[in-house]
Formats: C-alpha cells, sequence, structure tokens
C-alpha cells in the first residue's frame, strides 16, 4: 500500500482538501487497498482543529467532505510512514526539507503541482485570507492534482 501525506502551513485549508479530494478519487477508482493518505501542517497553529469553515462549505458544494482534524507534521513518524509527502506551496516544500533527516526522506517530498494536468500554477495558494475565487481555484488545482497523483501511482514502477 502507498500512503501520502498532502502538507499546507496549518492545516485546515489547502492540505484537508487535498486529503479529500484524493479519498473521493480513491473510492470512485477502487483503490482503498492501494492508496491511504492523510494531512498536516508544518505549524502547530491549528492543532487540534476542524478545517475551516469556509473551506469545508465550498467543498462541500463539490461533493468532498473535510473531516480531518488539523496535526503538524512530525518529521520522525511522517517521514517512516508516508511514501509520498506533497507540499501545498514551494514554501511547504522548503519547511518539509528543513526537517527532513535524511537525503532518503528528501526523495519524498514533492510539490501538489508537479501533478497538475495543465501546469498553470506553481502552487497551491492558501485562501485563509481571500474570497470565495480562492476557495473554488483550490479545490480546481486539487483536483486536477490529485487525478494526476493517482494517474502516476497506478504506473507500474
Amino acid at each position: 500500500m502507498k500512503q501520502v501525506l498532502f502538507v499546507c502551513l496549518g492545516n485546515i485549508c489547502r492540505s484537508p482538501s487535498a486529503e479529500a479530494v484524493f479519498n473521493a478519487l480513491i473510492e470512485k477508482n477502487g483503490l482503498a487497498e492501494e492508496l491511504k493518505c492523510d494531512s498536516a501542517g508544518t505549524a502547530a497553529y491549528h492543532a487540534g482543529d476542524q478545517a475551516d469553515y469556509r473551506m469545508k462549505q465550498f467543498a462541500q458544494k463539490r461533493g468532498y467532505c473535510l473531516t480531518s482534524i488539523s496535526r503538524q507534521v512530525d518529521p520522525k513518524v511522517d517521514f517512516d510512514r508516508f511514501d509520498y509527502i506533497i507540499g501545498m506551496d514551494s514554501q511547504n516544500v522548503r519547511d518539509l526539507k528543513a526537517v527532513a533527516r535524511n537525503e532518503n526522506d528528501r526523495k519524498k517530498i514533492s510539490l501538489m503541482t508537479d501533478y497538475c494536468s495543465g501546469k498553470k500554477y506553481d502552487s497551491v495558494p492558501d485562501p485563509y485570507f481571500g474570497g470565495a475565487a480562492g476557495f473554488e481555484l483550490v479545490l480546481d488545482i486539487l483536483e486536477d492534482a490529485c487525478k494526476g497523483l493517482i494517474h502516476k501511482l497506478q504506473k507500474p514502477a
């Protein structure tokens, strides 16, 4: 089984949304025996909190249920448990590389938009301080990237 960890700053908007979108694709494609995912933040600002209520509302309109509880990345556990650790933006990737214990850990880290088909965006922008369009854009990018990631993970090694 391959395990994926989605990471953003506070783990209340982007990474829980990526987790929900990816879980929906896992279910839709019958891949529950092959793939599993979780989400976390590089900071503990919102540890123990549910996803942002606005993000939950926009995701629900598209049929996604954000149920995860925010937590901070734990390098001692997460780099051993997960095969792929995916940051939502370049700062998340830098922060992850800074806490990686070795080269093997660093090889697991990638950028969410690397899996997008269109390559129109170089990050999943943080919608926290923006309006409705920002939350919709996050979901648009995540739907594309998660499809690309599923495709990559289904290819024979």
